[in-house]
């Protein structure tokens, strides 16, 4: 945690999280407990495999993104039955709340697990189910997302976005969103036009990865073929500033995870991160954990590191917790109820 005079204030925030993947918070406790439930043997001639801590270890040396993607699918392949996607987001959903989180936008896999036989409701009720859970407990909202995986053929997205399951999740509401994850590299956004067109003619909304690993015309590609509403990631856009200050004047969110880049080797340090850069161009975005089981931080970790490399002001925390907020897809009441805790929590401080 942070040493900052500001810590008690970041603390009592009230956070918005809009970048967290629900299988990146697969913490090892729970990782080997469930492959021991469903008698699943991980990788022998994998050191990593042989302890909760040699996990844990290995976790912080990821050497790029598909470093880390390997060992993230090896994670989700103990995921079997829909008590256990339930087990797994109502984790996150406690220490999300623990750390103020208010209202949680989170993304899903569908195509890692039907590929392994996984029927689409049984993942999806089990996230509901926290989801409901974490609405009636914790008092939190949640928005639940479904990512499609880019290093797959697009065929493939596109059969799953036609599947009669998934459609009935978009109308019933059950799954508010799509998104684009996975290898950014050698995947362009535009090659996932037809999936976004036909989301939008859903009134489904839109999101992708862009901006990552991969260069700032990725980021322009996800607005302009896509329709995307908002960026995750968007780390490049520092190094465009005509698309920064189109992006600053539409007003696009970008959900950054500073913790993420620093671990995937994309920036060198926190310091590296366009914290500063973004906030005086006046780019909107908020601060997330991304994959916090892997990365080792959750959020409030993440706003303490932001703060120990940054020394934000009390109205530069102001000023992303409020595009956070508006930059989520919760009704106008829920933005209401929540700008009205962070004007008190402000008031406070």
């Amino acid at each position: 945690m942070c040493k900052s005079a500001l810590h008690p204030l970041i603390c009592a925030l009230p956070k918005v999280e809009q970048h967290i993947h629900l299988e990146g918070a697969l913490e090892p406790d729970l990782l080997f407990s469930l492959a021991a439930k469903h008698g699943i043997k991980l990788l022998a001639d994998d050191a990593a495999f042989t302890s909760e801590q040699a996990l844990r270890d290995r976790y912080l040396r990821f050497t790029s993104l598909d470093d880390f993607l390997g060992y993230y699918y090896i994670g989700m392949s103990v995921l079997r039955e829909s008590v256990d996607f339930c087990e797994l987001a109502w984790r996150y959903f406690q220490r999300a709340a623990k750390d103020g989180v208010r209202h949680a936008e989170v993304f899903f896999d569908p195509q890692a697990h039907l590929s392994r036989g996984i029927d689409y409701n049984t993942m999806l009720q089990g996230f509901v189910d926290a989801k409901k859970r974490a609405e009636d407990e914790l008092h939190m909202s949640v928005n639940i997302i479904a990512c499609f995986l880019r290093h797959l053929p697009v065929a493939d997205s596109l059969a799953v976005f036609d599947n009669a399951d998934v459609q009935a999740s978009f109308r019933d509401g059950r799954v508010v969103g799509i998104g684009l994850d996975s290898s950014e590299n050698d995947f362009p956004p535009v090659m996932f036009k037809e999936i976004y067109d036909k989301a939008r003619d859903l009134n489904v909304r839109r999101t992708a990865h862009a901006g990552e690993e991969g260069p700032a015309q990725n980021i322009a590609s996800a607005l302009d073929n896509l329709g995307c509403q908002r960026i995750d990631h968007g780390l490049r856009l520092a190094e465009d500033p005509v698309l920064m200050k189109r992006v600053a004047d539409e007003g696009f969110l970008l959900t950054l995870c500073p913790v993420s880049n620093i671990l995937l080797r994309c920036v060198p340090s926190m310091k590296e991160v366009p914290i500063r850069k973004f906030l005086d161009a006046g780019v909107k975005f908020s601060l997330n954990s991304d994959d916090p089981a892997y990365f080792g931080a959750y959020i409030l970790d993440t706003y303490c590191a932001v703060q120990e490399a940054h020394n934000l002001s009390v109205k530069d925390w102001e000023t992303i917790c409020t595009n956070g907020i508006q930059g989520s897809w919760c009704s106008d009441e829920r933005k209401n109820e929540l700008m009205g805790e962070l004007r008190t929590v402000i008031s406070q401080h």
